[in-house]
């Protein structure tokens, strides 16, 4: 069967036949497994192979006896030749009529459709996704890197024209490119997230420096070799691996115009901080994370309400920065609710995601592991365990960091769990009897990235809708409490500590933010 005939994934079709795909990825899982991994992978700096820097390995957090690749960590040094690569690149880039950088970027477009399936067995076997879960990051970097563009052409590349004090004048306004941006991508959406960044960069003008995750340098490999087939110009975009001493290296650079980010409220925050205090302040476009509460009212589904809290926190291992991770339950039906949740948790498929039927596969490596234990005993000294809290053993559970989905109750409200952003499959559940009272505890932390709800009565979804601070919402989806967001379809703003500039990806005000405005009076005579 065709590529072109077979149902696309996204975070939301779960119900339809993906037989035909699942066909396909057998073939391809083993082709990658036989001719990708274990190379060594080059940074890729003005169209060149740049094999420089101290050597580090990266294994698979499926099976820590699978390699994934070598590969260079970048110092000052490499970091200043890119940031020159792309300096050199950004004067005809920048100065290209913008509907010819969209014929370019739309190739890059094209040939990443025509690679993803390969591209999905990367994200799979370098983060440990389920096969769904890595085909709808595929999916979805095709159409952020489609939708960009659209948002291009439909502003016409955000030139208009501005009133005139007198009539031989000419006035209008323009946005336009800052010059060469660093793009800092995170482990667990290494294509979409790296995509999506780095065309918003590539499409306003900017060239970029790109530093994929220490942990996901073959996705970046394979993005670079994307652009590369799509005839993108050489040093337009740039590819550094290394791991947060090279971020550090990056933001220390003056020569960067602007940096995109996505991970940690810390990491993100510091870099702003940094970034701010040069010469003059530069663009920090971040996404840095969440603790997306849900509200159960009384008036919901129950069946709909579990199946979408469930998918929403243990999708990806809970390593998702809009994963569930606090659920606010009506007490009326606390216990019926609390009950179909440990049932359809404990019946999760775990291990290898390479598998059809597996759902989750392992958390990426042993920090995160450490994480979880102390969450666990936390847990158990200051609350109850419902499911879960345990590490896994035996058979490939011996060879990564494989953990039980787990469900705590009984915690004091301001208890870190119930505060804290994990990035672990761990959900705390909190009992109310006036949701106004629970949004406004939901809304009492430092993050704001999304928020779920799930009800049946017009004046509580409204309570919610008018109420809850993050800057994604949705209602009654069984797909997802709080994720799922598409290009086009939801935007993704972090609010608070969430996000920077209170304008989020995957939607309309996104790409402007890569752009600074300039106006334009012409005198004529």
């Amino acid at each position: 069967m065709s590529q072109t005939a077979l149902p696309r994934v996204t975070y939301s079709n779960i119900q339809a036949d993906f037989s035909g795909v699942h066909d396909l990825l057998d073939t391809v899982i083993a082709k990658v497994r036989a001719e990708l991994l274990g190379q060594a992978w080059p940074h890729r700096i003005g169209g060149e192979d740049v094999a420089t820097g101290a050597i580090y390995e990266a294994v698979s957090p499926i099976d820590n006896r699978i390699l994934l690749g070598r590969f260079h960590r970048a110092d000052a040094a490499v970091v200043d030749r890119a940031v020159a690569a792309a300096r050199a690149a950004q004067k005809s880039w920048g100065a290209m009529p913008w509907q010819d950088r969209l014929v370019a970027i739309r190739r890059f477009a094209d040939q990443l459709e025509e690679e993803k399936f390969q591209l999905a067995v990367a994200c799979l076997i370098e983060v440990g996704k389920s096969r769904l879960e890595a085909m709808g990051e595929a999916e979805e970097a095709i159409d952020l890197v489609r939708y960009y563009a659209s948002q291009m052409e439909e502003n016409d590349g955000f030139v208009r024209p501005l009133q005139r004090a007198f009539d031989n004048e000419e006035t209008s306004d323009r946005l336009r490119p800052y010059g060469v941006f660093g793009v800092i991508a995170p482990f667990n959406f290494p294509l979409a997230l790296s995509v999506g960044m780095l065309s918003s960069a590539l499409i306003a003008g900017n060239t970029v420096v790109y530093k994929p995750s220490e942990f996901a340098g073959l996705t970046g490999a394979l993005i670079m070799r994307a652009a590369d087939a799509a005839g993108l110009p050489a040093g337009v975009l740039n590819m550094i691996c290394g791991d947060g001493s090279t971020g550090q290296a990056m933001v220390d650079h003056p020569g960067f115009d602007g940096f995109a980010f996505t991970g940690s409220h810390k990491v993100g925050s510091d870099m702003l901080r940094k970034v701010a205090s040069g010469a003059y302040n530069r663009p920090v476009i971040a996404e840095m994370g969440g603790k997306n509460p849900t509200y159960v009212a009384a008036s919901a589904g129950v069946e709909r309400a579990a199946q979408g809290m469930m998918r929403s926190a243990f999708g990806l291992q809970g390593q998702k920065c809009s994963a569930g991770s606090k659920v606010y339950v009506h007490s009326s039906i606390r216990d019926v609710f609390v009950e179909r949740l440990v049932a359809l948790t404990k019946a999760i498929r775990i291990g290898d995601p390479s598998g059809r039927d597996i759902f989750m596969g392992p958390i990426i490596n042993e920090t995160a592991f450490r994480r979880f234990e102390q969450a666990s005993v936390d847990a158990a000294r200051d609350g109850r365990i419902l499911a879960g809290g345990n590490q896994l053993t035996g058979g490939i559970y011996d060879h990564g960091f494989y953990i039980e989905p787990t469900i705590v109750d009984s915690l004091p409200a301001d208890h870190p769990l119930n505060r804290d952003e994990l990035f672990l499959p761990f959900l705390t559940v909190q009992v109310f009897d006036d949701l106004e009272a629970a949004i406004a505890d939901g809304n009492a932390i430092a993050y704001g990235l999304t928020a779920g709800c799930y009800a049946s009565d017009q004046a509580e979804i409204d309570l919610f809708l008018d109420r809850a601070q993050a800057g994604a919402l949705y209602v009654n989806r069984a797909s997802g409490a709080t994720t799922g967001a598409w290009p086009g379809i939801q935007t993704f703003c972090g609010w608070k500590g969430s996000g920077l500039s209170g304008k989020g990806g995957l939607g309309p005000f996104y790409l402007p933010q890569f752009m600074r405005e300039q106006s334009h009076t012409i005198w004529k005579d």
